[in-house]
């Protein structure tokens, strides 16, 4: 056995750290942003359901040459969720939807 597993130190560090990372996950404001990104990419592929759709389509009748096949319609879904599910588009739905959070924040 070694020392450092024994060592009490080493276990009140262990203890600080798991509690650390037990607050970003417990806060509630992180728990509202997160269902704000939820709620987020729902419209962004709500936005983006043409290109979703024909995506489908293609690869229901190409099958196994989908990837050969439907690569333009997959760039086509790529463009559009890149527009918008971008990280500049988030913050400012976060800014717009900043009273949703503080909402959710003290009401939970």
């Amino acid at each position: 056995m070694s020392s450092a597993s024994n060592d009490p130190k080493s276990s009140a560090n262990a203890g600080e750290m798991k509690d650390t990372g037990r607050e970003g996950r417990l806060s509630f404001r992180k728990f509202a942003e997160n269902q704000l990104r939820r709620d987020f990419k729902a419209d962004a592929m709500k936005r983006c359901d043409l290109q979703i759709g024909a995506f489908a389509q293609c690869i229901k009748e190409e099958g196994l040459f989908a990837p050969f096949k439907c690569r333009e319609i997959r760039k086509d879904v790529d463009e559009c969720m890149t527009v918008y599910n971008s990280e500049e588009r988030f913050k400012l739905f976060v800014k717009d939807h900043e009273e949703e959070i503080q909402n959710k924040i003290y009401v939970q």
